[in-house]
């Protein structure tokens, strides 16, 4: 049985607002949006005036693998080894975590999971669902990205754990090295895939039998990578380790998306003219490091003004998921255009996750992945009354949320 949503003003993210508009749900996706269309015999709700948004979407987020309130009980980084793609985000998501519950008040209904910056080459991000009880349900792209890191981290994990990197220049080498690796992997199954090809070509009786190379599955993701199946989402803050993320992309190359972006802002020419996407952020968070030193909450604008495919994001637990929206009106205090903001928390992080055709904007064939607001979503002080995901309503409004006392 149809849904359909009236009454409200609808802002689809793949157009301009529709006043007076309706959005009609069926089986979980979108069969009609738009302004003074016929609900037929669907189930009407009224929503009285209110403001309907595309769900929200944190491309990236370490939601379900740092758990919320205890950095003892976490899966964000698989150190043992210093290149580890082969390890997957989706086998490490807790979704009891209450970041969940967090991100589902908040009118998130999609989170890029991603694995932490502690390895040059790490794991294999998840595009999640924030409701569910299993994660392989929630999830509805995998992988969504490589996780890449330049800069401080993997050098911080190299000296503490008495192996290389310990410099910039050991950052780039192991990097190199991996996809050099992966490279040779290809060219053995190439090989090995003709010998197949000319075995088959003789008489039956001439044929020999032939080993496969030994699997890979780092390399096997590497070569993913590498054949452009799979974008790298490179952690990179200061100027020089945005450059050496571009320049090692062009050396092997593969997609790049560049996560937090700190110093993008100096070099937008060369970001927009390679459409390179950005997932810019943890705006609210504090300069922690010496490499976020020029960290500004105008970033977002400065790029989006220079023509760049840019997406806010929270970093969570770095800034609270449940700051998503708040992120992006401080990115709006500070410059980015609010009529360009709303695309920021919805279609691009979509794109960069890869899943734009399922979700990020409110059109007909999308998932019903949408938030009800009363008032202004623009004004902090207005909470979401209702998050619908592939039309289930998981969240609703009841007030303030305050824990209960532990039994």
């Amino acid at each position: 049985m149809a849904t359909a949503y009236t009454n409200a003003t609808i802002h689809t993210a793949a157009g301009p607002a529709l006043e007076s508009g309706a959005l009609i749900v069926e089986a979980g996706k979108i069969t009609a949006v738009g302004a003074d269309i016929a609900t037929g015999d669907a189930d009407v709700v009224d929503l009285e005036g209110g403001v309907v948004w595309p769900g929200m979407i944190d491309c990236h987020s370490h939601a379900g693998v740092a758990s919320t309130g205890d950095w003892n009980d976490h899966d964000v980084n698989e150190m043992a080894e210093k290149v580890t793609p082969h390890v997957r985000v989706l086998d490490a998501i807790h979704p009891a975590d209450q970041a969940f519950a967090d991100a589902r008040r908040a009118g998130i209904t999609l989170l890029g999971i991603t694995h932490g910056s502690g390895n040059v080459i790490g794991g294999q991000v998840a595009a999640c669902k924030t409701a569910g009880l299993v994660a392989d349900e929630m999830v509805i792209k995998e992988p969504a990205g490589v996780k890449m890191a330049l800069g401080e981290n993997p050098k911080r994990v190299g000296e503490r754990l008495k192996r290389a990197p310990t410099t910039r220049m050991g950052n780039a080498y192991v990097a190199r090295e991996a996809f050099v690796a992966a490279q040779e992997y290809k060219l053995d199954w190439e090989h090995y895939e003709a010998q197949l090809v000319a075995e088959a070509a003789k008489p039956e009786e001439k044929r020999k039998p032939l080993r496969p190379p030994k699997r890979d599955l780092s390399k096997e993701v590497l070569v993913r990578v590498l054949d452009g199946e799979i974008p790298i989402r490179n952690h990179a803050h200061r100027l020089d380790d945005i450059r050496t993320a571009i320049r090692l992309s062009e050396e092997f190359g593969y997609r790049l998306v560049l996560d937090h972006a700190t110093e993008a802002f100096k070099i937008p020419e060369e970001i927009v003219s390679r459409g390179i996407m950005l997932a810019i952020g943890p705006v609210g968070a504090a300069r922690g490091k010496r490499e976020t030193r020029h960290r500004t909450s105008a970033s977002a604008g400065l790029m989006v003004a220079a023509g760049a495919t840019v997406a806010v994001m929270t970093d969570a637990p770095v800034d609270p998921v449940q700051h998503l929206r708040d992120m992006a009106i401080v990115s709006i205090r500070d410059g980015l255009p609010q009529h360009l903001a709303l695309e920021t928390i919805t279609i691009n992080p979509a794109k960069i996750l890869g899943v734009e055709n399922r979700v990020g904007s409110l059109q007909v064939g999308k998932d019903a992945d949408f938030v009800v607001f009363e008032a202004d979503p623009w004004d902090a002080r207005n909470p979401v009354i209702a998050t619908y995901i592939e039309g289930e309503k998981v969240f609703e409004f009841d007030g303030p949320w305050v824990p209960m006392s532990e039994a």
